[in-house]
This record gives C-alpha cells, sequence and structure tokens, in this order.
C-alpha cells in the first residue's frame, strides 16, 4: 500500500438510511463511538506505530456519513485530530461520507480543520439499484458532490459495490464507466455480501437474492481493477477489510480475505496466456514488478499450475522497470 490511514470508525453516526448490506458492527467489530478523548489515543498510539511514515499517513473517521453527523458531535472530534496534524503529526484528515450531505458550507469547514480528502459512498450510479438497497440518494448526487469536492481542492475517493440487489455486471460496469468519467483520485471495489443482521442476509434467506459466487465477482472485480488502473485512478482496496467478526457473520457472499490478489492472479493469468498464444508448450521466463511475483504465481500457486497443466514450466523473473499488470517474456526456452 502507497498509503496508511489510522482509523477512527463512527459506526452509522450520520447515517440517514440503513442501507441493505450494512451492518457496521459485524463488518467492523465496533459498535460503540468513541469519545474525542478515544480518538486523540488512537491517534497518539497511530503515531508511536508508524514512526516517520505517520507524516504520509492519515487520520480517517470512517463507518458512518462524517459530514451527516451533527455538528455537536463533529466538530469535537476534528478538534482532537488538531494537534496530531501537521510536521510532527499526520498529513491531513480523510473522512467518508454520503454524497447527498456535501455542500459549500460543509466543505468549507471540514478545510479549515485540515480535512484534505473526502470519500463518497457512490455504490452505484443506477438509481433502481440504489432505491431498492435504500441508498436514499440518485446517481446525480454522486456527480453533483463529486464536482463539488473537486471544486474545493480535496482528493476525491469514490466507493462502488458489485452484485447488490437488483444490479447485474453490466450495471456494475457502467457504474465504474461513470465513476471514471468524475475523475476521482481513489476507489474502493467493494463485492456485496450478505451479512449478518443486514437486509440482503433477510432477503437471501427468503429466496429474493441471490450474490455473485467468488468466482463471478473476482472476474468481474478484475475487469473493474484494470478499468481504473488505465484511468490511473488508485484502488486503494478491493474487498472488506478482513476482521474475525466480519468472517463469522457472511451468510452468503463472495467473502474472502485476499479477495484482491484473487483478482490480479487473474489479471495476470489471462495476460500470460495472451504472450503464449502463438508460443508452444515448454519453459518460459515471464517478467513482471517485484510486487506483483505472488500475483502472476496467483494464490497458492494455482496460475503456475495451470500453465504447467497446459505444458509451460515457469520461472518467474523479477523487473522493477515493469508496472503494475505488465508481463514480459523474457525467455522461451
Amino acid at each position: 500500500m502507497k498509503h496508511a490511514n489510522v482509523a477512527v470508525f463512527v459506526p452509522h453516526l450520520g447515517c440517514t438510511h440503513r442501507c441493505s448490506f450494512c451492518s457496521q458492527k459485524n463488518i467492523t467489530g465496533q459498535e460503540n463511538i468513541p469519545s474525542p478523548q478515544e480518538a486523540a489515543e488512537i491517534f497518539r498510539n497511530g503515531i508511536a506505530a508508524l514512526g516517520r511514515r505517520a507524516k504520509t499517513a492519515q487520520i480517517a473517521f470512517y463507518g458512518g456519513s462524517f459530514t451527516a453527523i451533527p455538528k455537536e458531535l463533529r466538530i469535537p472530534l476534528l478538534e482532537a485530530a488538531q494537534p496530531f496534524l501537521g510536521e510532527r503529526g499526520y498529513s491531513g484528515i480523510r473522512i467518508a461520507t454520503r454524497p447527498d450531505a456535501i455542500g459549500n458550507e460543509i466543505l468549507s469547514e471540514l478545510k479549515s480543520y485540515g480535512v484534505t480528502a473526502i470519500e463518497l459512498g457512490a455504490q452505484s450510479m443506477d438509481d433502481d439499484v440504489l432505491a431498492a438497497n435504500n441508498r436514499g440518494h440518485t446517481a446525480d448526487d454522486t456527480a453533483a458532490a463529486s464536482r463539488l469536492i473537486k471544486k474545493h481542492g480535496f482528493s476525491l475517493g469514490h466507493h462502488m459495490m458489485t452484485g447488490l440487489y437488483g444490479s447485474d455486471p453490466e450495471k456494475d460496469i457502467m457504474t465504474a464507466e461513470k465513476l471514471i468519467a468524475l475523475g476521482p483520485d481513489t476507489m474502493r471495489i467493494h463485492p456485496a455480501l450478505a451479512v449478518e443482521g443486514t437486509e440482503l442476509a433477510r432477503l437471501y434467506r427468503e429466496g429474493l437474492y441471490k450474490p455473485q459466487s467468488l468466482d463471478e465477482a473476482v472476474k468481474l472485480c478484475a475487469k473493474l481493477l484494470q478499468m481504473f488502473h488505465k484511468a490511473k485512478i488508485d484502488v486503494i482496496r478491493a474487498g472488506l477489510h478482513d476482521t474475525q467478526s466480519l468472517g463469522q457473520s457472511v451468510v452468503a457472499g463472495p467473502y474472502h480475505p485476499a479477495f484482491r490478489e484473487l483478482c490480479e492472479g487473474v489479471i495476470m493469468l489471462d495476460a500470460a496466456l495472451g504472450l503464449l498464444r502463438d508460443i508452444p508448450p515448454g519453459n518460459i521466463s515471464p517478467a513482471v514488478h517485484p510486487s506483483f511475483v505472488s500475483r502472476m504465481a496467483g494464490q497458492n500457486k494455482c496460475n503456475t499450475r495451470k500453465l504447467q497443466e497446459m505444458g509451460y514450466n515457469v520461472k518467474i523473473k523479477r523487473d522493477d522497470t515493469l508496472s503494475p499488470f505488465e508481463i514480459k517474456l523474457k525467455g522461451v526456452y
């Protein structure tokens, strides 16, 4: 990861709707809202743990809709962060919020307290899908909020979800295309999971909702990763952060603790197969960026085994001149 966040979770705080997929207690393992004093302790501990890396790290308020939190609760949390910003602390503050909770006044407030990045929970750019999942905002709200955030000079992030109730791969790809057109700096992709205590779990149990299979989600999100990479948008997470509470709470859906690694493994295997289309079986040495060696091998070396089954003996080489997802054949014997 190129970035680091020291996160304070404010579960459901400021949320005006209970979305079909959301149970912050089961997803994050946290139920209580921290006090400003508790938040300050988290920031202090983060600096001690990160050391010099703290200068490039950010404080992050996640788990709720930060700009919709009542001002009497929001301001003390922002004030608690102030002593930890600047030369001896973090580079800024990152917050997550809803598209319909953005306006000029709140953005000016956030700027004055050192907020540098705003992540919007877009989830889908299809209004029917948004309504079916009780989001309470429209795709136009996401577009308008995105433009306003960029106008005020913040780094813009988007969250999107695949496999939501009422969606399909075509709608998910359309969502990615529309979000790319809005020019975000960062992206998070989360395949929808039916988590205990959510509306999706109820719909699944009643036979009204069929989540993506793991294979379906991996193939689709691999394509999305490539789309965002081509658009030079940094995908800072693919799949939900793995926690014990999440693993124990998933009723159905494409949950995997190394979801991104699976997606990137699919991308690398497809790229390798493209290069090998006219090359007969034998010994090959594909070269990739050092950080992508494990992706080229695939999880539990599944890509290597697949190529071996096709008659190719693989020796992966490192090449730091290559970019992520790039692959070259350094030798065919």
